[in-house]
């Protein structure tokens, strides 16, 4: 038997004593953008003035065809679009795209189906045609209502277009939709924080991202970093824009997403809780799992020349996680959550004991990083601040 097959029939004997097989979502990756932002690390690029939406939906399907094995029969609960820019895209490319994967996957009945969508890229019509085809949820890329900001930013809109923005989604029938707001943003204060703050409340969401800026590698900014505030005005900032979103029935339930009663993004608590998805697209991700316990991560080509042609395969790299790497993937997404998750969700998510956590657990709960209670598995105020610090505890 070879090395690693030996890995492989270690990995089902863990695995299997208790496992589920997780839902499932799907990420859909449009990969084009009118513009790259400075501060954007994503595998977006500047797009030309015709997009081969035709292609592309082909090559979608095409890719998604190789991938239908990870199904094993789960219907799908939510569906992500994401870039990019995806709002770039027709309803009609979009409509023909949502109809082929239902063919090939049956949708959950109450499937919640996001699409990612910048102020710029707003059109009425439009937006009230993806809603008739089902798109149900969107996210728009704000980031900030301050021209001085949205300019330092290399955004392609205004703050009065982002209002209207939110207007507009409400007209064409999106009841639930979420606003994408940054802060820490060059040169900011306080008072223009919680200006942006307030404004995005403003606007009714019923979910609001709203996280810092950071500087990553391979962009702009990396190269050319602007000013950014100090470290205790960040925190002020973070202390009393939370304060604020709190008062307003915004109530945090990961590290940087707040949503009124109800309303938390179920495509991202599949991530969060470690839920199998589905990745297609230039350069899309998936986490994938099999009925005895096998658990995969893989990812796609990224260019999209690359990913358009037909030469090429869809597949650009895969690993199987070892059992000694699960329980870190695990809480690296789990300890997100400001409630965390049920203990027994890990042996149900990774097939092994939850025993094989509890020396890593005591220390965190030891240097107040973890809660101590024996039913969840939850950061404390603290941990949820220094998260890597805490995570640090439970690597391999």
């Amino acid at each position: 038997m070879s090395a690693s097959n030996t890995i492989i029939t270690d990995r089902v004997r863990h695995t299997t004593a208790g496992f589920e097989l997780p839902p499932l979502a799907m990420y859909i990756h449009i990969p084009w953008c009118v513009k790259k932002c400075p501060y954007c690390d994503f595998n977006s690029h500047a797009a030309a003035p015709t997009l081969p939406e035709e292609e592309y939906v082909d090559a979608l399907l095409a890719d998604l065809d190789a991938d239908l094995a990870h199904v094993h029969g789960r219907p799908l609960s939510s569906i992500f679009f994401g870039g990019g820019t995806p709002s770039l895209f027709s309803a009609k490319a979009l409509g023909r795209l949502l109809e082929g994967v239902e063919r090939r996957i049956r949708f959950a009945p109450d499937i919640e189906i996001t699409l990612e969508a910048n102020p710029g890229t707003f059109e009425q019509a439009k937006f009230s045609a993806y809603r008739q085809l089902g798109i149900n949820r969107l996210s728009i890329g704000v980031q900030s209502f301050q021209s001085a900001k949205l300019a330092a930013l290399g955004r392609i809109h205004d703050g009065d277009e982002a209002i209207r923005a939110a207007d507009m989604a409400r007209a064409a029938g999106f009841d639930n939709f979420n606003l994408d707001l940054m802060h820490g943003l060059p040169d900011q204060s306080i008072d223009d924080a919680l200006s942006d703050l307030r404004t995005a409340i403003a606007q009714k969401p019923t979910h609001l991202s709203w996280y810092q800026l950071t500087l990553e590698p391979n962009t702009v900014f990396w190269n050319q970093p602007p000013t950014l505030p100090e470290d205790d005005t960040l925190w002020d900032i973070q202390e009393s824009g939370q304060t604020l979103l709190a008062e307003h029935g915004y109530a945090q339930y990961e590290v940087s997403a707040y949503a009124q009663p109800g309303k938390a993004a179920r495509h991202n608590l599949n991530y969060w809780t470690f839920g199998d998805f589905i990745g297609i697209g230039a350069g899309a991700h998936a986490k994938t799992s099999s009925p005895d316990g096998i658990i995969s991560r893989s990812w796609k080509t990224r260019l999209p020349k690359d990913y358009l042609n037909p030469g090429k395969q869809f597949t650009a790299g895969h690993r199987v996680l070892e059992p000694d790497e699960l329980p870190f993937e695990f809480l690296m997404n789990v300890l997100r959550l400001t409630e965390g998750a049920a203990s027994e969700m890990f042996t149900r998510r990774t097939g092994l004991p939850l025993s094989l956590l509890a020396s890593a657990r005591q220390e965190a709960e030891k240097r107040g990083l973890l809660k101590a209670e024996p039913n969840r598995l939850v950061a404390t105020r603290e941990g949820q601040l220094f998260l890597n610090d805490l995570l640090q505890q439970f690597l391999p």
